[in-house]
Formats: C-alpha cells, sequence, structure tokens
C-alpha cells in the first residue's frame, strides 16, 4: 500500500495553510459539535440529526450528498483521479442518550459538558471541519474522499451503519474511523464483541402462598452470580458484563418473568468462543429444573479483527500524531466501527481528535485544547492515503 510520507505532505504550502487554519478556528469547530449535540440520536432514532448533518455536507460543498435507507449521510470531495481508490473518512452520529435526556451544555474554559459532546459529536464536526478547511485552502487529493456520518455503532446498534458503508465501498477503500476522544490513541486492533439476551420464565405465583415456588428473578441472580464467578484471563483481556436487567410483576408475586443483557468481549476470537461456551453451560444448567425456561438469544455480534502495528496506516497515523506535536501515543484494542472493515481484512484504523472522558455519562465532556492537533493529524493522515 504505497502513501506518501508525512513529512512529504506537510511541505505543501497549501497543507501549512490549513494546518493553520485549524488552530484559528477551534472555537467554530466547538460550536458545531454543540449543534449536532443538542440534536438528540438514540441509535435507531438518528433521523432528526442525519436531515441536519445533510444539510450541512452540503453546505460546506460536499457533492452526491444523500442519506441511505438507514439514515447514514454521504458526501464526496472529489479526487482529481477517480480511478484511484477511494478514502472513506467516518464518524457515528447516535448516542446512548434517550431522545429526552437532558442536553444543556456547560463550559468550564476549555472544558465542555454535555451528553454526548465527545461520543461524537466533535467527531462528526471533525468531518465537516476538515471539508472546510479543504476547500478554503484549494486542496486537491488525487482520490475521492467519502465523508460518512454513519448511524448504529452505540449500544444495540451492532454497527449498522458501518456493515452498510463498508458493503458499499468494499475492499479497495481504506477507512479512517473517527472518535472525538481517544487524542494520542490508534486503534488497530478490533475487540470481538458477542452480546445475548437471556430471558427466564416460571409458572410464578404469591410471594406467601406460592413460596418456595422457582422464582425468575431469582433464578435470574443465581445466573448472574454464576457468570461473575467465571474466571477469565487478563491477557488476552477478556470481560463479561450484565448491563440491564428486568423481570417481576409486584413485591409480592413470584416473578414468571425475568431477562437480562449480557456482554461478552474478548482481545482474541478462540478466548472469545471459549467464554461464550462457558456461558452457555451455565443456561444449560439452570435448565435442568423443568419448572423454569431459558432461552438464550443473540442480538449483538461485533467480529474482532486488526492490522499489524507494521502496517504503513497504522505507522502514518504515528507519524501525523508526533508531526501534530502528540507526545504519547499509544496502541488500544476498542470496539469501534473499524471492527467492520478489519474484519473482513480490510485496511482501516480509528483515531480521536482531542482529549475527551466521561463516555456514555451525563457528566461527559470534552477538552478542546488538542482539536487543533487531533484535526491537523486527521488532515495529514488523510492526504497521505488520498495522496496530493
Amino acid at each position: 500500500m504505497y502513501m506518501i510520507p508525512i513529512e512529504t505532505v506537510a511541505q505543501n504550502g497549501r497543507v501549512q495553510a490549513a494546518l493553520t487554519h485549524f488552530s484559528e478556528t477551534v472555537p467554530q469547530l466547538v460550536e458545531q459539535a454543540i449543534a449536532i449535540q443538542q440534536i438528540p440520536a438514540p441509535t435507531f432514532a438518528e433521523a432528526r440529526r442525519a436531515a441536519y448533518l445533510e444539510q450541512q455536507f452540503t453546505e460546506v460543498g460536499l457533492v452526491d450528498v444523500a442519506q441511505d435507507h438507514l439514515h447514514n449521510v454521504y458526501g464526496r470531495f472529489p479526487g482529481s483521479q477517480p480511478n484511484h481508490s477511494p478514502l472513506v473518512i467516518t464518524a457515528h452520529s447516535d448516542t446512548v442518550f434517550p431522545a429526552e435526556t437532558d442536553l444543556t451544555i456547560k463550559r468550564q474554559g476549555q472544558i465542555i459538558y454535555g451528553p454526548g459532546i465527545g461520543d461524537n459529536s466533535t467527531g462528526v464536526a471533525g468531518l465537516l471541519a476538515l471539508v472546510e478547511a479543504l476547500h478554503l485552502c484549494e486542496i486537491r487529493p488525487l482520490a475521492d474522499i467519502w465523508f460518512v456520518a454513519n448511524v448504529g455503532e452505540e449500544g444495540l446498534g451492532d454497527l449498522r451503519g458501518m456493515w452498510a458503508v463498508v458493503e458499499r465501498f468494499g475492499g479497495e477503500a481504506t477507512y479512517l474511523v473517527i472518535e472525538g476522544g481517544l487524542y494520542g490513541q490508534i486503534s488497530h486492533q478490533a475487540i470481538g464483541v458477542q452480546r445475548y439476551e437471556i430471558s427466564i420464565s416460571t409458572p410464578g405465583g404469591h410471594s406467601w402462598g406460592n413460596f418456595g415456588q422457582p422464582s425468575a428473578i431469582h433464578e435470574l441472580g443465581r445466573l448472574i452470580a454464576a457468570i461473575d464467578k467465571l474466571q477469565v484471563p487478563a491477557r488476552p483481556k477478556t470481560t463479561y458484563n450484565v448491563g440491564i436487567i428486568e423481570g417481576g410483576t409486584s413485591i409480592n408475586t413470584v416473578a414468571q418473568s425475568a431477562k437480562m443483557l449480557l456482554d461478552l468481549r474478548s482481545e482474541e476470537p478462540n478466548r472469545l468462543a471459549i467464554l461464550v461456551a462457558e456461558v452457555e453451560k451455565l443456561v444449560e444448567l439452570r435448565r435442568k429444573n423443568p419448572n423454569v425456561t431459558v432461552q438464550m438469544t443473540q442480538i449483538g455480534n461485533r467480529p474482532a479483527g486488526q492490522l499489524p502495528r507494521q502496517h504503513p496506516l497504522v505507522q502514518q497515523a504515528v507519524a501525523a500524531l508526533k508531526y501534530a506535536g502528540c507526545e504519547k501515543i499509544s496502541y488500544i484494542a476498542s470496539s469501534t466501527d473499524a471492527n467492520v472493515p478489519l474484519s473482513q481484512g480490510y485496511t482501516a484504523v480509528c483515531i480521536g481528535l482531542t482529549e475527551s472522558s466521561h463516555a456514555h455519562r451525563l457528566d461527559e465532556y470534552m477538552d478542546s485544547t488538542y482539536l487543533a492537533a487531533g484535526m491537523s493529524q486527521l488532515l495529514l493522515l488523510a492526504l497521505s492515503v488520498a495522496e496530493i
């Protein structure tokens, strides 16, 4: 895979002008991130935000702007050589927060507080900022660059938006996945994730009159306790988590039904398969009681994959960060939209634009201090791939 060295890209006068532009326009980028964040976009309900982004894609000068049936939003920045393999730069537009969440923003210097501000309103705003810089500084890459605000990255979305993106562009494209946080971190290894709904049903009854009869809630609790006793290795890192439990009718009812959502992860696919098998054995033990029915249904599958650390795209991502002034660079394994192309053996990496914290919490925040540097690394890496 040929890529222009970062130092060579950076020597271009128009690129230098774009790098300066980023340092001057951080406030505008922050305001765009807030504008995006203020539009609720729970997974499976991204239409309102998608409509706004479709308009923004058009206003910043992208062509062939359109939504697909999932509400992925696409726009093309034309390259000078249409036969060149395309670059796809994508950031997910959905959030974990319900539509009724209070999205009020609070500011404390460079720190911006607000649900979803870092994950991933800043990432999506970065797409628009990059297009603006390319136009303003009259930078024309050889390859087409497709910008995509994709849906379904969070929760039970199961990366459905990214599956559609990869199906559209295939293995000829290179994929840059953008997160608002994660500055200084390069994710080139995708963690495998499998998710299940486990439901239990019993005859139930009255808490006094039917005391001693199986309770779906008690059976679910025993299963959770058994899962919590499973031994998982630190390397490869392997985890389990019961994220949601539901069930019961009233305080004085022996529960007829209960269910939980279970998240299983590992850096290594075979170890993930072992963990799944161990949980399945625990489920079978609960089924031995004829008055207990247990169903285990898979509701999510994020496949694993990776690029070697020596791969040119990873190395160029490192070089771009160093040029942008990042002194501490980390290689991480994570679950992002990059899982999809990496699992197919395609070229992809996930990078971040600035620092953020408390993701998926109401007190989530984004620190804009590193936004100019984060945008600089994105520009340099994108032009290294798309070529100028």
